[in-house]
């Protein structure tokens, strides 16, 4: 019997990020775990209100969106625990400008130039709703159709009720694969 625990978010795990945007001629990070699909051309990145980098965002109305992987998690740890108003987070991680000129981590596996189209407030959150401009994939987690490979790519997962990062798991199969009626 499944019980009711309330209005709980549940949507966990969530792939672990580290968002960039440009602060004058430096960058600045933050950890985010809050990030989503909205329909096939947009993402949803929401932040705490509160956070420093959120104004860089709307005033540039751009951002990356840097996936992470065991390689950069310590870092990206890091960035997630320290207000860029109080530390600057600029040295953090070794980075190259994008095409649309959002900073870009270079060790990280795979990385989304975004523009920001609007921005959703909710109590204490802004979410910012974008485009993707570029992605950019490292040549080993590409498939031979030039599709990403998270099989190699591994991305970090997060998971919010005990804050935790997790594995990514074994593939259990190919998506509409399973033909045969699981009632029958």
């Amino acid at each position: 019997m499944k019980k009711n625990i309330g209005s709980a978010l549940a949507l966990y795990p969530t792939p672990v990020v580290v968002v960039g945007a440009m602060n004058g001629e430096k960058p600045t990070w933050t950890l985010v775990a809050h990030v989503g699909i909205i329909g096939h051309d947009r993402i949803l990145v929401s932040l705490a209100s509160a956070h420093f980098i959120n104004r860089f965002i709307k005033d540039g109305k751009k951002l990356s969106v840097n996936i992470v992987d065991e390689g950069i998690l310590p870092e990206a740890d890091y960035v997630g625990s320290v207000s860029g108003a109080k530390a600057d987070k600029s040295a953090m991680f070794q980075y190259d400008l994008g095409e649309a000129g959002t900073p870009m981590i270079c060790k990280a596996p795979l990385t989304m130039e975004c523009s920001v189209e609007d921005v959703y407030n909710t109590p204490g959150f802004e979410s910012f709703i974008c485009t993707i401009d570029n992605t950019y994939v490292e040549e080993e987690h590409l498939n031979e159709a030039v599709k990403i490979n998270y099989q190699t790519l591994k991305p970090v997962l997060f998971e919010f009720p005990t804050y935790e990062y997790l594995k990514t798991g074994e593939v259990l199969g190919k998506c509409l694969s399973f033909k045969t009626n699981p009632e029958k």
